[in-house]
């Protein structure tokens, strides 16, 4: 398994954004693969914007992979995000893969007057606007609700568009039709369940024609906490369920918050179920977070 970080976009310790540039270079000497953002116009807690937060680690990130995970083409607009994905992709030399989803926050579709039932198909439309201006396939969309301009200048190479799902039969069909790669949210499965959607995947790549081998599949929003103290991370775990309005219990077996051993088990149960990436987000303490979880948990995390 390969590990990425999420940018710590959010103030959890309500200290300040920590500086993303010691972030990313924390995540390159930990052995991380890739750094992401993702995005959300409104929240619980100040949000930085994704797209800019990751052009501005650009020069800091050498070899890293970019890459959103995911960012709301619907809430943007698809040109519009395209012309941004082209830009981090040129200007990267090639490291970044763009992740999309429809979002599931209502909110974030009140802050820009599109009906929130609408998501579906506008999104599916919005891929299609992303095909044509970042790969070389055929234009997807019926032309509902986006036109497709010509937009330069245009990426060097074709740029991976993975698909966000939870993991729903439809998600998962949309991943197979739409899709470079399926990347699922941690808090929102469990390893039984993630292993059950690849199955899922693999029979939807198949009857649409598409080579299952090699197909990626991430883990995004990984939460994480490493902590050798039980009440330090029960504090922990029960903020993060505060926040993302789940029961503590449950997201207790969905995220990695408690001592490295518990950590690397929960981690060989998500590479069991056909994880090839996974994103951690440290709720707290970056840096530091990076750094533990690199000298910790990766090396025994395989």
């Amino acid at each position: 398994m390969r590990f990425g970080a999420h940018l710590p976009l959010i103030d959890f310790d309500r200290a300040g954004i920590p500086s993303l540039p010691d972030y990313v270079e924390a995540a390159r000497e930990a052995g991380l693969t890739a750094i992401s953002s993702n995005d959300h116009l409104v929240f619980q807690r100040p949000w930085l914007d994704g797209i800019v937060a990751l052009a501005s680690v650009i020069d800091r990130s050498a070899d890293l992979t970019l890459a959103t995970t995911v960012s709301l083409p619907v809430m943007r607009g698809p040109a519009a995000l395209a012309k941004a994905a082209a830009a981090l992709d040129l200007l990267s030399g090639g490291r970044f893969v763009l992740g999309v989803g429809p979002g599931s926050s209502a909110g974030d579709y009140a802050a820009v007057r599109v009906p929130f039932e609408e998501r579906w198909p506008r999104f599916d439309e919005a891929v299609g606007v992303l095909r044509a201006e970042l790969t070389d396939a055929g234009v997807l969309t019926m032309d509902r609700f986006y036109d497709t301009p010509t937009l330069e200048p245009r990426p060097s190479r074709p740029v991976p568009i993975w698909i966000g799902s939870w993991g729903s039969p439809a998600g998962l069909r949309r991943v197979a039709r739409l899709g470079d790669g399926w990347l699922a949210s941690a808090y929102n499965t469990t390893p039984h369940q993630l292993a059950a959607g690849r199955d899922a995947l693999h029979e939807a790549l198949r009857s649409a024609g598409r080579d299952e081998a090699g197909f990626p599949i991430a883990l995004a929003t990984m939460w994480m906490y490493l902590t050798d103290s039980r009440p330090q991370a029960h504090e922990k775990l029960a903020a993060l369920s505060t926040m993302l309005k789940r029961e503590p219990d449950t997201l207790a077996d969905q995220v990695l918050i408690g001592a490295p051993d518990e950590c690397i088990a929960k981690l060989a149960r998500y590479a069991e179920a056909g994880v090839g990436t996974a994103f951690v987000w440290p709720v707290g303490d970056s840096v530091r977070q990076l750094e533990r979880f690199g000298a910790e948990v990766m090396p025994h995390a395989r």
